[in-house]
Protein backbone atom coordinates (compact mmCIF):
# COMPACT_ATOMS: atom_id res chain seq x y z
CA UNK A 1 0.00 0.00 0.00
CA UNK A 2 1.51 3.12 -1.33
CA UNK A 3 2.03 5.91 1.53
CA UNK A 4 0.14 9.45 1.70
CA UNK A 5 2.65 12.63 1.23
CA UNK A 6 1.82 13.47 5.06
CA UNK A 7 3.42 9.90 6.23
CA UNK A 8 6.41 9.73 3.59
CA UNK A 9 7.61 13.12 4.84
CA UNK A 10 7.40 11.95 9.16
CA UNK A 11 9.38 8.46 8.17
CA UNK A 12 11.88 10.40 6.60
CA UNK A 13 12.08 12.92 9.10
CA UNK A 14 12.51 10.44 11.78
CA UNK A 15 15.21 8.53 9.98
CA UNK A 16 17.46 11.90 9.72
CA UNK A 17 17.12 12.09 12.98
CA UNK A 18 18.28 8.61 14.30
CA UNK A 19 22.30 10.25 14.51
CA UNK A 20 21.70 13.30 16.90
CA UNK A 21 19.65 10.53 18.81
CA UNK A 22 22.76 7.97 19.02
CA UNK A 23 24.76 11.01 19.85
CA UNK A 24 22.63 11.29 22.94
CA UNK A 25 22.93 7.93 23.73
CA UNK A 26 26.41 7.72 23.79
CA UNK A 27 26.66 11.07 26.58
CA UNK A 28 24.24 8.97 28.23
CA UNK A 29 26.34 5.42 27.92
CA UNK A 30 29.73 7.35 28.97
CA UNK A 31 27.92 8.92 32.15
CA UNK A 32 26.58 5.84 33.23
CA UNK A 33 29.99 4.14 32.53
CA UNK A 34 31.75 6.76 34.85
CA UNK A 35 29.65 5.98 38.01
CA UNK A 36 29.46 2.19 37.33
CA UNK A 37 30.50 -0.04 40.50
CA UNK A 38 31.41 -2.67 38.19
CA UNK A 39 32.96 -3.81 34.81
CA UNK A 40 29.91 -4.18 31.96
CA UNK A 41 31.02 -6.68 29.40
CA UNK A 42 28.89 -4.22 26.64
CA UNK A 43 31.15 -1.53 25.02
CA UNK A 44 29.33 1.37 22.86
CA UNK A 45 31.21 0.33 20.08
CA UNK A 46 28.92 -2.61 19.79
CA UNK A 47 25.82 -0.71 20.68
CA UNK A 48 26.73 1.77 17.96
CA UNK A 49 27.02 -1.08 15.12
CA UNK A 50 24.08 -2.41 16.39
CA UNK A 51 21.90 1.25 15.79
CA UNK A 52 23.67 1.63 12.41
CA UNK A 53 22.48 -1.42 11.21
CA UNK A 54 19.28 -0.48 12.34
CA UNK A 55 19.48 2.84 10.50
CA UNK A 56 20.41 1.59 7.03
CA UNK A 57 18.03 -1.36 7.09
CA UNK A 58 15.37 1.53 7.74
CA UNK A 59 16.53 3.51 4.69
CA UNK A 60 17.13 0.28 2.36
CA UNK A 61 13.41 -0.58 3.20
CA UNK A 62 12.03 3.27 2.63
CA UNK A 63 14.06 3.47 -0.78
CA UNK A 64 12.09 -0.05 -1.77
CA UNK A 65 8.36 1.16 -0.74
CA UNK A 66 9.00 4.85 -2.46
CA UNK A 67 10.05 2.93 -5.33
CA UNK A 68 7.62 0.43 -5.27
CA UNK A 69 5.00 3.70 -4.95
CA UNK A 70 6.54 5.51 -8.09
CA UNK A 71 6.10 2.15 -10.38
CA UNK A 72 2.49 2.30 -9.55
CA UNK A 73 1.76 5.69 -10.15
CA UNK A 74 3.99 4.93 -13.84
CA UNK A 75 1.09 1.77 -14.65
CA UNK A 76 -1.40 4.18 -13.22
CA UNK A 77 -1.06 6.95 -15.59
CA UNK A 78 -0.60 4.46 -18.46
CA UNK A 79 -3.69 2.96 -18.05
CA UNK A 80 -5.61 6.01 -17.50
CA UNK A 81 -4.03 7.33 -21.21
CA UNK A 82 -5.09 3.81 -22.90
CA UNK A 83 -8.43 3.71 -21.59
CA UNK A 84 -8.44 7.87 -22.40
CA UNK A 85 -7.56 6.59 -25.95
CA UNK A 86 -9.89 3.98 -26.18
CA UNK A 87 -12.51 6.42 -24.94
CA UNK A 88 -11.80 8.78 -27.69
CA UNK A 89 -11.93 5.70 -30.71
CA UNK A 90 -15.38 4.89 -29.36
CA UNK A 91 -16.64 8.56 -29.37
CA UNK A 92 -15.44 9.34 -32.66
CA UNK A 93 -17.65 6.03 -34.01
CA UNK A 94 -20.36 7.14 -32.48
CA UNK A 95 -20.08 10.26 -34.26
CA UNK A 96 -19.60 8.64 -37.85
CA UNK A 97 -22.15 6.61 -36.94
CA UNK A 98 -24.55 9.24 -36.08
CA UNK A 99 -23.42 11.51 -39.32
CA UNK A 100 -24.08 8.37 -41.04
CA UNK A 101 -27.43 8.06 -39.38
CA UNK A 102 -28.12 12.03 -39.73
CA UNK A 103 -27.41 11.57 -44.19
CA UNK A 104 -29.66 9.16 -44.37
CA UNK A 105 -32.41 10.78 -41.58
CA UNK A 106 -32.00 13.66 -43.95
CA UNK A 107 -32.30 12.03 -47.32
CA UNK A 108 -35.40 10.28 -46.25
CA UNK A 109 -37.45 13.50 -44.71
CA UNK A 110 -36.05 15.57 -48.16
CA UNK A 111 -37.42 12.42 -50.01
CA UNK A 112 -40.84 12.49 -48.10
CA UNK A 113 -41.28 16.29 -48.40
CA UNK A 114 -40.57 15.86 -52.10
CA UNK A 115 -43.57 13.41 -52.14
CA UNK A 116 -45.84 15.47 -50.53
CA UNK A 117 -45.50 18.49 -52.01
CA UNK A 118 -46.78 16.82 -55.13
CA UNK A 119 -49.30 15.35 -53.53
CA UNK A 120 -50.10 18.81 -52.24
CA UNK A 121 -50.12 20.22 -55.92
CA UNK A 122 -52.34 17.84 -56.89
CA UNK A 123 -54.63 18.32 -54.01
CA UNK A 124 -54.41 21.51 -53.28
CA UNK A 125 -54.11 23.66 -56.73
CA UNK A 126 -53.23 26.87 -57.29
CA UNK A 127 -56.23 29.54 -57.64
CA UNK A 128 -56.39 30.27 -61.65
CA UNK A 129 -56.28 34.24 -62.04
CA UNK A 130 -58.75 35.36 -65.67
CA UNK A 131 -58.35 38.91 -66.71
CA UNK A 132 -61.45 41.15 -66.71
CA UNK A 133 -62.02 44.15 -68.57
CA UNK A 134 -64.64 45.15 -65.85
CA UNK A 135 -64.26 47.12 -62.74
CA UNK A 136 -60.90 48.91 -64.52
CA UNK A 137 -59.54 45.48 -65.62
CA UNK A 138 -58.89 44.64 -62.22
CA UNK A 139 -58.26 40.81 -62.47
CA UNK A 140 -60.77 38.10 -60.91
CA UNK A 141 -59.79 35.02 -59.40
CA UNK A 142 -61.59 32.23 -60.16
CA UNK A 143 -60.88 28.72 -57.96
CA UNK A 144 -61.57 25.37 -59.99
CA UNK A 145 -62.75 22.83 -57.95
CA UNK A 146 -60.05 20.12 -56.55
CA UNK A 147 -61.13 17.28 -58.68
CA UNK A 148 -61.38 19.26 -61.85
CA UNK A 149 -58.07 20.31 -61.49
CA UNK A 150 -56.91 16.84 -61.02
CA UNK A 151 -58.17 15.82 -63.82
CA UNK A 152 -56.50 18.55 -65.88
CA UNK A 153 -53.43 17.79 -64.08
CA UNK A 154 -53.75 14.05 -65.25
CA UNK A 155 -54.50 14.98 -68.57
CA UNK A 156 -51.33 17.43 -69.11
CA UNK A 157 -48.88 14.75 -67.86
CA UNK A 158 -50.53 12.08 -70.10
CA UNK A 159 -50.51 14.67 -73.23
CA UNK A 160 -46.72 14.37 -72.55
CA UNK A 161 -46.62 11.15 -74.83
CA UNK A 162 -48.70 11.78 -77.18
CA UNK A 163 -47.73 13.74 -80.41
CA UNK A 164 -49.77 16.86 -80.05
CA UNK A 165 -47.42 17.97 -77.27
CA UNK A 166 -43.46 18.69 -78.76
CA UNK A 167 -40.79 18.26 -75.84
CA UNK A 168 -38.15 20.82 -75.94
CA UNK A 169 -34.80 19.21 -77.28
CA UNK A 170 -32.33 21.69 -77.69
CA UNK A 171 -28.85 19.87 -79.95
CA UNK A 172 -31.02 17.26 -81.84
CA UNK A 173 -34.54 17.79 -82.98
CA UNK A 174 -34.02 15.10 -85.18
CA UNK A 175 -34.40 12.65 -82.04
CA UNK A 176 -37.94 14.29 -81.32
CA UNK A 177 -38.91 13.81 -84.86
CA UNK A 178 -37.62 10.21 -84.77
CA UNK A 179 -39.23 8.72 -81.58
CA UNK A 180 -42.83 11.22 -82.82
CA UNK A 181 -42.38 8.11 -85.99
CA UNK A 182 -42.06 5.03 -83.85
CA UNK A 183 -38.66 4.56 -85.80
CA UNK A 184 -36.43 2.69 -83.96
CA UNK A 185 -34.39 1.81 -86.72
CA UNK A 186 -33.46 5.37 -87.61
CA UNK A 187 -32.76 5.81 -83.93
CA UNK A 188 -30.03 3.67 -84.24
CA UNK A 189 -28.90 5.07 -87.34
CA UNK A 190 -28.90 8.38 -85.81
CA UNK A 191 -26.79 7.69 -82.91
CA UNK A 192 -24.35 5.54 -84.42
CA UNK A 193 -24.08 8.84 -87.06
CA UNK A 194 -23.51 11.17 -84.20
CA UNK A 195 -21.72 8.65 -82.09
CA UNK A 196 -18.70 11.73 -81.11
CA UNK A 197 -21.44 13.49 -79.47
CA UNK A 198 -22.95 10.27 -77.70
CA UNK A 199 -22.53 12.08 -74.21
CA UNK A 200 -25.13 14.39 -75.19
CA UNK A 201 -27.18 11.98 -77.51
CA UNK A 202 -27.70 10.08 -74.22
CA UNK A 203 -28.86 13.41 -72.28
CA UNK A 204 -31.79 13.96 -74.81
CA UNK A 205 -33.46 10.94 -75.28
CA UNK A 206 -35.19 10.47 -72.45
CA UNK A 207 -36.59 14.05 -73.12
CA UNK A 208 -37.29 12.94 -76.64
CA UNK A 209 -39.07 9.84 -75.57
CA UNK A 210 -41.52 11.94 -74.25
CA UNK A 211 -42.88 12.69 -77.95
CA UNK A 212 -43.23 8.78 -79.11
CA UNK A 213 -46.67 7.48 -78.65
CA UNK A 214 -45.63 4.07 -76.89
CA UNK A 215 -42.57 5.03 -75.86
CA UNK A 216 -41.59 1.55 -74.08
CA UNK A 217 -43.34 -0.15 -77.21
CA UNK A 218 -40.16 2.00 -79.31
CA UNK A 219 -37.35 0.47 -77.10
CA UNK A 220 -38.75 -3.15 -77.12
CA UNK A 221 -38.63 -2.83 -81.23
CA UNK A 222 -35.27 -1.11 -81.11
CA UNK A 223 -34.27 -4.36 -79.69
CA UNK A 224 -34.49 -6.32 -82.53
CA UNK A 225 -31.46 -7.67 -83.72
CA UNK A 226 -29.94 -8.15 -80.34
CA UNK A 227 -28.97 -11.35 -81.48
CA UNK A 228 -28.14 -12.01 -85.11
CA UNK A 229 -29.41 -15.09 -86.72
CA UNK A 230 -26.31 -14.23 -89.01
CA UNK A 231 -23.64 -14.07 -86.71
CA UNK A 232 -22.49 -17.19 -84.32
CA UNK A 233 -22.34 -16.16 -80.37
CA UNK A 234 -18.28 -16.26 -80.79
CA UNK A 235 -18.24 -14.13 -83.81
CA UNK A 236 -20.53 -11.66 -82.56
CA UNK A 237 -17.83 -10.63 -80.10
CA UNK A 238 -15.74 -9.80 -82.97
CA UNK A 239 -18.46 -8.43 -85.54
CA UNK A 240 -18.37 -4.14 -84.68
CA UNK A 241 -21.92 -3.60 -86.40
CA UNK A 242 -23.57 -5.85 -83.90
CA UNK A 243 -21.18 -4.96 -80.71
CA UNK A 244 -22.36 -1.23 -81.38
CA UNK A 245 -25.88 -2.47 -81.83
CA UNK A 246 -26.11 -3.84 -78.63
CA UNK A 247 -24.58 -1.02 -76.96
CA UNK A 248 -27.06 0.98 -78.57
CA UNK A 249 -30.14 -1.23 -77.36
CA UNK A 250 -28.47 -0.82 -73.90
CA UNK A 251 -28.20 3.04 -74.10
CA UNK A 252 -32.09 3.22 -75.23
CA UNK A 253 -33.12 0.65 -72.07
CA UNK A 254 -31.13 3.15 -69.50
CA UNK A 255 -32.77 6.22 -71.03
CA UNK A 256 -36.24 4.87 -70.63
CA UNK A 257 -35.65 3.58 -66.72
CA UNK A 258 -33.90 7.51 -66.42
CA UNK A 259 -37.95 8.84 -68.24
CA UNK A 260 -39.44 6.61 -65.71
CA UNK A 261 -37.79 7.30 -62.63
CA UNK A 262 -38.66 11.35 -63.42
CA UNK A 263 -42.33 10.39 -63.60
CA UNK A 264 -44.54 10.66 -61.03
CA UNK A 265 -45.02 7.12 -60.03
CA UNK A 266 -48.83 7.02 -60.83
CA UNK A 267 -48.47 7.92 -64.11
CA UNK A 268 -45.82 4.67 -64.90
CA UNK A 269 -48.13 2.08 -65.29
CA UNK A 270 -49.72 4.32 -68.48
CA UNK A 271 -45.95 3.37 -70.02
CA UNK A 272 -45.21 0.27 -68.66
CA UNK A 273 -48.36 -1.91 -69.64
CA UNK A 274 -49.58 -5.15 -69.03
CA UNK A 275 -49.34 -6.00 -72.90
CA UNK A 276 -46.02 -4.30 -72.37
CA UNK A 277 -44.49 -6.42 -70.14
CA UNK A 278 -45.90 -9.74 -71.46
CA UNK A 279 -43.71 -8.60 -74.71
CA UNK A 280 -40.89 -7.28 -72.65
CA UNK A 281 -40.85 -10.95 -70.57
CA UNK A 282 -41.22 -13.15 -74.07
CA UNK A 283 -38.04 -10.90 -75.30
CA UNK A 284 -36.29 -12.04 -71.73
CA UNK A 285 -37.27 -15.96 -71.99
CA UNK A 286 -35.82 -16.00 -75.43
CA UNK A 287 -32.49 -14.67 -74.38
CA UNK A 288 -32.07 -16.39 -71.20
CA UNK A 289 -31.13 -19.84 -72.67
CA UNK A 290 -28.43 -17.86 -74.75
CA UNK A 291 -26.40 -16.97 -71.83
CA UNK A 292 -25.85 -20.28 -71.08
CA UNK A 293 -22.87 -20.72 -73.77
CA UNK A 294 -21.31 -17.32 -72.25
CA UNK A 295 -18.37 -18.11 -70.34
CA UNK A 296 -17.73 -16.27 -67.50
CA UNK A 297 -13.81 -16.11 -67.47
CA UNK A 298 -14.14 -14.90 -71.33
CA UNK A 299 -16.56 -12.29 -70.44
CA UNK A 300 -14.47 -10.92 -67.90
CA UNK A 301 -16.82 -8.71 -66.29
CA UNK A 302 -18.03 -7.34 -69.34
CA UNK A 303 -20.61 -8.88 -71.01
CA UNK A 304 -22.67 -7.12 -73.31
CA UNK A 305 -25.66 -10.02 -73.37
CA UNK A 306 -25.84 -10.24 -69.64
CA UNK A 307 -25.78 -6.58 -69.29
CA UNK A 308 -29.04 -6.01 -71.66
CA UNK A 309 -30.81 -9.45 -70.01
CA UNK A 310 -30.56 -7.91 -66.93
CA UNK A 311 -31.02 -4.09 -68.22
CA UNK A 312 -34.33 -5.67 -69.46
CA UNK A 313 -35.95 -6.81 -66.37
CA UNK A 314 -35.05 -4.26 -64.39
CA UNK A 315 -36.23 -1.69 -66.71
CA UNK A 316 -39.90 -3.16 -67.47
CA UNK A 317 -39.93 -4.65 -63.81
CA UNK A 318 -39.92 -8.07 -64.91
CA UNK A 319 -37.45 -9.37 -62.84
CA UNK A 320 -40.25 -11.01 -60.38
CA UNK A 321 -40.38 -13.59 -62.89
CA UNK A 322 -37.41 -14.63 -62.42
CA UNK A 323 -34.95 -16.55 -59.88
CA UNK A 324 -32.77 -14.03 -57.57
CA UNK A 325 -29.93 -16.90 -57.52
CA UNK A 326 -30.06 -17.34 -61.41
CA UNK A 327 -29.93 -13.35 -61.50
CA UNK A 328 -27.16 -13.38 -58.80
CA UNK A 329 -25.07 -15.51 -61.20
CA UNK A 330 -25.14 -13.79 -63.82
CA UNK A 331 -23.51 -10.41 -61.92
CA UNK A 332 -19.72 -11.75 -62.32
CA UNK A 333 -20.66 -11.49 -66.10
CA UNK A 334 -21.06 -7.58 -65.55
CA UNK A 335 -18.64 -7.01 -62.67
CA UNK A 336 -16.67 -4.71 -64.85
CA UNK A 337 -19.96 -2.26 -66.50
CA UNK A 338 -20.29 0.88 -64.50
CA UNK A 339 -23.87 0.34 -64.37
CA UNK A 340 -23.56 -3.09 -62.34
CA UNK A 341 -24.74 -1.66 -58.99
CA UNK A 342 -27.24 0.33 -59.70
CA UNK A 343 -28.74 -3.12 -61.81
CA UNK A 344 -28.55 -5.07 -58.67
CA UNK A 345 -30.09 -2.78 -56.22
CA UNK A 346 -32.86 -2.11 -58.69
CA UNK A 347 -33.49 -6.01 -59.37
CA UNK A 348 -33.36 -6.60 -55.27
CA UNK A 349 -29.88 -8.45 -55.31
CA UNK A 350 -28.26 -6.18 -52.53
CA UNK A 351 -28.86 -9.31 -50.09
CA UNK A 352 -26.63 -11.36 -52.43
CA UNK A 353 -23.87 -9.02 -53.14
CA UNK A 354 -21.29 -11.22 -50.39
CA UNK A 355 -21.95 -14.69 -52.32
CA UNK A 356 -21.04 -12.51 -55.63
CA UNK A 357 -17.87 -11.09 -54.05
CA UNK A 358 -16.68 -14.62 -52.99
CA UNK A 359 -17.22 -15.67 -56.62
CA UNK A 360 -15.10 -12.42 -57.83
CA UNK A 361 -12.42 -12.80 -55.10
CA UNK A 362 -11.80 -17.12 -55.76
CA UNK A 363 -11.69 -16.55 -59.32
CA UNK A 364 -8.81 -14.13 -59.13
CA UNK A 365 -10.87 -10.92 -59.83
CA UNK A 366 -10.14 -8.79 -56.57
CA UNK A 367 -10.18 -5.24 -58.50
CA UNK A 368 -13.96 -6.21 -58.77
CA UNK A 369 -14.56 -7.52 -55.52
CA UNK A 370 -12.96 -4.43 -54.03
CA UNK A 371 -15.31 -1.98 -56.37
CA UNK A 372 -18.23 -3.80 -54.83
CA UNK A 373 -17.30 -3.91 -51.64
CA UNK A 374 -17.28 -0.33 -51.57
CA UNK A 375 -20.52 -0.09 -53.18
CA UNK A 376 -22.47 -1.86 -50.92
CA UNK A 377 -20.50 -0.96 -47.99
CA UNK A 378 -19.19 -4.71 -47.11
CA UNK A 379 -15.65 -3.25 -46.73
CA UNK A 380 -15.68 -4.93 -42.90
CA UNK A 381 -16.57 -8.09 -44.65
CA UNK A 382 -14.11 -8.06 -47.53
CA UNK A 383 -10.53 -6.00 -46.76
CA UNK A 384 -9.45 -4.22 -49.73
CA UNK A 385 -6.22 -4.00 -48.96
CA UNK A 386 -6.12 -8.04 -48.38
CA UNK A 387 -7.83 -8.15 -51.60
CA UNK A 388 -5.76 -5.95 -53.31
CA UNK A 389 -2.51 -7.36 -52.06
CA UNK A 390 -3.30 -11.03 -53.00
CA UNK A 391 -4.15 -9.72 -56.59
CA UNK A 392 -0.61 -8.25 -56.81
CA UNK A 393 0.65 -11.48 -55.04
CA UNK A 394 -0.82 -13.55 -57.40
CA UNK A 395 0.10 -11.75 -60.40
CA UNK A 396 3.94 -11.40 -59.44
CA UNK A 397 3.57 -15.04 -58.66
CA UNK A 398 2.03 -15.79 -61.82
CA UNK A 399 5.26 -13.60 -63.74
CA UNK A 400 7.95 -15.17 -62.08
CA UNK A 401 7.24 -18.72 -62.66
CA UNK A 402 7.19 -17.68 -66.76
CA UNK A 403 9.99 -15.63 -66.49
CA UNK A 404 12.07 -18.34 -64.47
CA UNK A 405 11.14 -20.70 -67.71
CA UNK A 406 13.12 -20.57 -70.96
CA UNK A 407 10.98 -18.44 -72.87
CA UNK A 408 10.49 -16.49 -75.83
CA UNK A 409 11.01 -12.66 -76.09
CA UNK A 410 7.64 -12.67 -77.61
CA UNK A 411 6.19 -14.48 -74.29
CA UNK A 412 8.34 -12.36 -71.97
CA UNK A 413 7.24 -9.05 -73.00
CA UNK A 414 3.37 -9.89 -72.77
CA UNK A 415 4.06 -11.03 -68.93
CA UNK A 416 5.47 -8.01 -68.12
CA UNK A 417 2.64 -6.45 -69.96
CA UNK A 418 0.33 -8.33 -67.86
CA UNK A 419 2.14 -7.36 -64.36
CA UNK A 420 1.95 -4.04 -65.95
CA UNK A 421 -1.64 -3.81 -66.59
CA UNK A 422 -2.18 -5.26 -62.53
CA UNK A 423 -0.15 -3.13 -61.20
CA UNK A 424 -2.08 0.09 -63.21
CA UNK A 425 -5.13 -1.72 -62.06
CA UNK A 426 -4.10 -1.55 -58.51
CA UNK A 427 -3.12 1.86 -58.53
CA UNK A 428 -6.20 3.20 -60.26
CA UNK A 429 -8.23 1.15 -57.57
CA UNK A 430 -6.47 2.75 -54.80
CA UNK A 431 -6.57 6.20 -55.95
CA UNK A 432 -10.33 5.72 -56.82
CA UNK A 433 -11.23 4.91 -53.53
CA UNK A 434 -9.02 7.21 -51.75
CA UNK A 435 -7.06 4.43 -49.93
CA UNK A 436 -3.49 6.17 -50.05
CA UNK A 437 -3.11 6.63 -46.29
CA UNK A 438 -3.76 3.01 -46.01
CA UNK A 439 -1.57 1.46 -49.31
CA UNK A 440 0.83 3.94 -50.12
CA UNK A 441 1.06 4.05 -54.33
CA UNK A 442 4.95 4.87 -54.65
CA UNK A 443 6.25 1.98 -54.38
CA UNK A 444 4.01 0.41 -57.03
CA UNK A 445 4.95 3.87 -59.11
CA UNK A 446 8.48 2.70 -59.00
CA UNK A 447 7.38 -0.80 -59.99
CA UNK A 448 5.23 0.60 -62.83
CA UNK A 449 8.39 2.91 -64.26
CA UNK A 450 10.73 -0.52 -64.24
CA UNK A 451 8.81 -2.51 -66.04
CA UNK A 452 7.85 0.31 -68.51
CA UNK A 453 11.52 0.55 -69.37
CA UNK A 454 11.92 -2.72 -70.20
CA UNK A 455 8.84 -2.83 -72.59
CA UNK A 456 10.80 0.49 -74.16
CA UNK A 457 14.11 -1.49 -74.12
CA UNK A 458 12.17 -4.96 -75.47
CA UNK A 459 10.77 -3.24 -78.25
CA UNK A 460 13.57 -1.11 -79.27
CA UNK A 461 15.59 -4.04 -79.58
CA UNK A 462 13.25 -5.81 -81.54
CA UNK A 463 12.95 -2.79 -83.95
CA UNK A 464 16.94 -2.83 -84.77
CA UNK A 465 16.89 -6.79 -85.06
CA UNK A 466 14.58 -6.22 -88.25
CA UNK A 467 15.61 -6.35 -91.61
CA UNK A 468 15.49 -2.17 -92.71
CA UNK A 469 14.06 -2.24 -96.48
CA UNK A 470 16.45 -0.17 -99.41
CA UNK A 471 14.97 3.79 -99.29
CA UNK A 472 14.99 5.09 -102.81
CA UNK A 473 17.60 7.57 -102.90
CA UNK A 474 16.71 11.53 -102.98
CA UNK A 475 17.64 11.91 -106.92
CA UNK A 476 15.15 9.48 -108.13
CA UNK A 477 17.82 6.77 -108.44
CA UNK A 478 17.09 3.61 -107.27
CA UNK A 479 15.17 0.33 -107.27
CA UNK A 480 12.13 1.18 -104.98
CA UNK A 481 8.77 -0.13 -106.85
CA UNK A 482 7.19 3.33 -108.27
CA UNK A 483 3.42 4.10 -106.83
CA UNK A 484 1.29 4.96 -109.89
CA UNK A 485 -2.31 4.69 -108.25
CA UNK A 486 -2.24 5.20 -104.76
CA UNK A 487 -5.98 6.05 -104.20
CA UNK A 488 -7.00 3.17 -105.83
CA UNK A 489 -5.12 0.77 -103.31
CA UNK A 490 -6.58 2.94 -100.16
CA UNK A 491 -9.28 0.01 -100.02
CA UNK A 492 -6.04 -3.35 -99.79
CA UNK A 493 -5.98 -2.40 -96.06
CA UNK A 494 -8.76 -3.75 -93.81
CA UNK A 495 -11.26 -1.01 -92.11
CA UNK A 496 -13.02 -1.96 -89.69
CA UNK A 497 -16.55 -0.31 -90.15
CA UNK A 498 -17.59 2.89 -88.46
CA UNK A 499 -20.98 2.81 -88.09
CA UNK A 500 -20.62 1.05 -84.47
CA UNK A 501 -18.15 2.51 -82.75
CA UNK A 502 -17.00 1.36 -79.42
CA UNK A 503 -18.28 3.77 -77.67
CA UNK A 504 -16.67 4.67 -74.35
CA UNK A 505 -18.33 6.41 -71.17
CA UNK A 506 -16.94 9.64 -70.17
CA UNK A 507 -17.79 8.71 -66.29
CA UNK A 508 -14.43 7.09 -64.64
CA UNK A 509 -14.61 3.37 -63.21
CA UNK A 510 -16.10 3.90 -59.89
CA UNK A 511 -19.48 2.44 -58.32
CA UNK A 512 -21.14 4.80 -56.12
CA UNK A 513 -22.32 3.60 -52.57
CA UNK A 514 -25.61 3.31 -51.17
CA UNK A 515 -26.96 4.40 -48.64
CA UNK A 516 -29.07 2.05 -47.30
CA UNK A 517 -28.68 -0.75 -45.13
CA UNK A 518 -27.85 -4.30 -46.53
CA UNK A 519 -28.59 -7.80 -45.03
CA UNK A 520 -26.34 -10.32 -44.25
CA UNK A 521 -25.52 -12.43 -47.13
CA UNK A 522 -28.44 -15.08 -47.93
CA UNK A 523 -26.41 -16.65 -50.48
CA UNK A 524 -24.07 -19.24 -48.43
CA UNK A 525 -26.00 -22.42 -49.56
CA UNK A 526 -26.17 -21.18 -53.32
CA UNK A 527 -23.47 -22.77 -55.68
CA UNK A 528 -22.20 -21.33 -58.49
CA UNK A 529 -21.39 -22.79 -61.69
CA UNK A 530 -17.60 -21.30 -62.74
CA UNK A 531 -15.62 -22.83 -65.65
CA UNK A 532 -12.69 -24.57 -64.03
CA UNK A 533 -9.74 -22.19 -66.00
CA UNK A 534 -11.10 -19.39 -63.70
CA UNK A 535 -8.34 -19.58 -61.37
CA UNK A 536 -5.70 -18.81 -63.73
CA UNK A 537 -4.55 -15.36 -63.58
CA UNK A 538 -3.64 -14.78 -67.25
CA UNK A 539 -7.44 -15.44 -67.87
CA UNK A 540 -8.82 -12.64 -65.95
CA UNK A 541 -6.21 -11.01 -64.05
CA UNK A 542 -5.28 -8.14 -66.64
CA UNK A 543 -8.39 -6.74 -68.03
CA UNK A 544 -9.24 -3.88 -65.05
CA UNK A 545 -7.66 -1.42 -66.44
CA UNK A 546 -9.42 -0.83 -69.64
CA UNK A 547 -11.56 1.32 -70.55
CA UNK A 548 -15.77 1.26 -69.50
CA UNK A 549 -17.34 0.56 -72.12
CA UNK A 550 -21.16 1.16 -73.22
Amino acid sequence: VPFAMEDTQSVATLIDSTTSKIQQLQKAFAELESHRAVTLNLKWKQLEEHFHGLEKSLKRRFTELEDQEKEYETKTMKAREMLEKREAAVMAKEHTSLERLQEKRNAAVSAIANAFQKHRKVSFPEPVVVSSEDQGGAPIVEEKPPDAMTTENNFKDMRKYSANEIPEVKAYPQLVKLCQEMNSEGLHKFISDNRKSLATVREEIPTALKAAGDPASLILDSLKGFYSLEVSNLDGKKDPNLLGLRRTCIMLMECLSVLLTNLDPSFVSNVITGNIKERAKAIAEDWKPKLDDLDVDASNGNSLEAHAFLQLLATFGIDSDFDQVDLSKLIPMVSRRRQTADLCRSLGLSEKMPGVINVLVNNGRQIDAVNLAFAFELTEQFSPLSLLKSYLTEARKNSSAVKSGNTSSTVQNEVNERELTALKAVIKCIEDHKLEEQYPVDPLQKLVLQLEKVKADSKRATEVAKPQPKRPRANGVGHAPRVTNFSADKNFYARVTDRYPQYIYDKPYVYHGHTDAHVPSLLGSATYTVPPGHGNFFGNGFQYQATYLH
